[in-house]
């Protein structure tokens, strides 16, 4: 789900929800609520026969993917399934193969399209490929649903987490790109001592460059930034960025910089939605093919 052009005055970035933090950001309680439903052994690399799925309540990893599974063998469209788990889930962080996936950013910013990629991942052939494309990479519900139907879905705690991430992550990555883009317009800045225009534009958001901006967030949250960071650090950074520039920009600048990201998700969303369409034709004309 995307935000609207409805939200486009908006410019500050909500405050933690305690209501949240008690539904999604406290692992331990989700397990131990549901431990008598489970053995030990669960999470050791479950079989399918020893994942005991509860009816009602919050849901382990592992709890998850086998109700989802299990959803889908029975016939439930994968949509509507794949929502109903998204709103049981409790774990705001999980380490699969390695990698930290980060689902819930600093207690406040759910990135629910990383948590619905990470379950569709296990689903293989019960889900249509196309129909999942088209969720993960364009945002579009495969049932033509709205934002209210999503948020009734998925619970108002996880949509407030939502659009959290919307106004805090996405919205500051599309501003930092829509200053990046005016000043390679501008030109003159490949000339000697100049940094790269996506480097440059941290200093012309926020007044800093970012070499302080990552001081300042490690001093403020104890988390040190090199000069690789994972998408989960880059995610949690930017976030912690927007609402630095809310907390320290002039309120005139901070709407008019708001407006300007606005606008580049409004033009980048107009061609999302006309690709998107033009892969949706393509995986129909596909299936009417495979079906001759």
């Amino acid at each position: 789900m995307s935000v609207t052009s409805d939200h486009t005055d908006t410019a500050e970035t909500p405050s933690p929800d305690a209501e949240l933090i008690d539904d999604l950001g406290t692992v331990v309680e989700g397990v131990l609520a549901d431990e008598s439903e489970r053995p030990a052994d669960a999470d050791e690399g479950p079989s399918r026969a020893h994942v005991r799925v509860p009816r009602e309540g919050a849901l382990t990893p592992a709890q998850s993917v086998e109700a989802l599974r299990r959803a889908l063998e029975r016939g439930v469209a994968w949509y509507p399934a794949l929502l109903e788990v998204i709103a049981r889930w409790t774990a705001p962080v999980e380490e699969i193969d390695g990698t930290l996936n980060t689902y819930l950013i600093a207690g406040e910013a759910f990135d629910w399209l990383l948590l619905a990629q990470r379950l569709l991942d296990d689903m293989g052939d019960l889900v249509p490929v196309d129909e999942v494309e088209q969720l993960l990479v364009h945002g579009i519900a495969p049932d033509g649903s709205g934002e209210a139907e999503f948020e009734r879905a998925i619970g108002p705690a996880k949509h407030r987490a939502h659009l959290n991430f919307q106004y805090g992550v996405v919205v500051e990555e599309l501003l930092l790109l829509a200053v990046e883009l005016e000043l390679v317009k501008a030109g003159g800045l490949s000339g000697a001592g100049r940094q790269a225009p996506d480097i440059e534009a941290f200093d012309h958001v926020y007044g800093k460059p970012l070499h302080d901006l990552k001081l300042l967030y490690g001093q403020e949250t104890g988390a040190m930034l090199t000069e690789r960071m994972s998408q989960s650090e880059l995610q949690a950074f930017t976030y912690w960025l927007s609402k630095y520039r809310v907390r320290t920009g002039e309120p005139a600048r901070v709407a008019s910089d708001t407006k300007k990201a606005m606008a580049m998700m409004s033009r980048l969303e107009a061609g999302r939605a006309r690709l998107g369409r033009l892969h949706a034709a393509q995986a129909r004309v596909g299936r009417i093919v495979e079906t001759r």
